[in-house]
């Protein structure tokens, strides 16, 4: 697993205008390597700022939208259509404004969907789905993430996975339903931390005073039981994108000395990042 590299920005707007360029030229390069690409999507205001930026970025055009295979981190168990889905958003965020393959976007199931409310089903129905799209040189019975985006929670959870919840120890299985989940609803469906740390690049996203302590407490070495963030990384690359508020329980050590008010603040430390 990659070492953690943090990127602190002066604020949120600021932060997610800077991931979205970031995500563009991930995209870019992956479908001039490989001829696709695979974006894993989160929601929460920060994943819902970040395509929204990225939806007002001129520079989206650059993405050959037909060749994006888009799923998701986690969603709440709800009818489709429902605002609260993690898609729903996404589609108003994103989605429904750049020409996508609709058979490209892998949302999770809904509550009204085929396997009605069995959460179990139709999160074992999403498994077998990433596993079809799973090549021969793919990892963990997915296919090959080339960024998982994720919301990291006050509490420090992440995708759908809360800390001492019993998703958070699952080893084996790529997708589960999450039932008595401390944040409503109660009912989700989530990727597990062996299909998270799959993908080449996880990119944590936090922004916000309320964000401040679980981002303190996930990159203090705490354990991923406890803290789940502290378990979400990426095979290449793990990266953490905060606003100065987020990062302000950090070590001051962290930090360099910024050389204008107005520019974005990067600690040297564990490793030095360049932007795109």
């Amino acid at each position: 697993m990659s070492t953690p590299q943090l990127v602190v920005h002066r604020d949120k707007e600021l932060m997610a205008q800077a991931a979205a360029a970031r995500l563009i030229t991930r995209i870019v390069d992956a479908q001039a390597s490989t001829g696709t690409a695979n974006v894993v999507l989160t929601g929460g205001r920060n994943g819902n700022g970040v395509l929204a930026a990225l939806a007002a970025a001129p520079a989206r055009d650059a993405i050959d939208w037909g060749r994006l295979d888009l799923w998701w981190g986690d969603e709440r168990f709800l009818p489709e259509g429902d605002p609260e889905r993690n898609v729903t958003q996404a589609r108003e965020a994103l989605l429904d404004s750049v020409p996508l393959d609709p058979k490209r976007v892998h949302a999770m199931p809904a509550s009204d969907g085929p396997w009605g409310a069995d959460a179990e089903a139709a999160a074992e129905a999403y498994a077998e789905e990433l596993a079809r799209a799973a090549g021969p040189a793919n990892h963990g019975g997915v296919p090959t993430f080339d960024v998982l985006m994720l919301g990291v929670g006050p509490d420090t959870h992440v995708a759908s996975l809360f800390p001492e919840h019993p998703g958070v120890r699952e080893t084996e299985r790529t997708v589960i339903g999450v039932h008595g989940s401390p944040k409503p609803p109660p009912t989700r469906i989530s990727l597990t931390l062996p299909a998270i740390r799959s993908a080449r690049e996880v990119w944590l996203l936090a922004a916000g005073e309320d964000k401040a302590n679980a981002v303190a407490i996930a990159l203090s070495g705490a354990g991923e039981i406890q803290a789940p963030a502290a378990g979400a990384q990426g095979r290449a690359r793990t990266l953490w994108l905060l606003d100065t508020a987020a990062a302000a329980q950090l070590p001051r050590s962290l930090y360099p000395r910024a050389s204008a008010p107005n520019c974005s603040r990067r600690p040297p430390s564990p490793r030095k990042e360049r932007l795109p």
